[in-house]
């Protein structure tokens, strides 16, 4: 499924950007962009990450409404 595909990726992402955030605090450096580079996969990981938890009781519900119209 795609929106796995996405999800992994964006992990990714998150990870890479967290790790520069700390090597960045690490040397002392004072670039706060650093900081919120981490929001921008974020965002996105988290409403991908909610749909992937949903999923599988979307998919109960629709077999339910299913089994009652047979």
């Amino acid at each position: 499924m795609w929106v796995r595909q996405i999800h992994r990726w964006l992990s990714i992402a998150f990870t890479l950007a967290v790790i520069a955030n700390i090597v960045a605090m690490t040397q002392q450096m004072e670039a706060t962009w650093i900081g919120f580079l981490a929001l921008v996969p974020l965002i996105p990981l988290l409403a991908t990450g909610l749909y992937l938890f949903a999923l599988p009781y979307l998919g109960r519900r629709d077999a339910a409404r299913h089994e009652a119209r047979s």
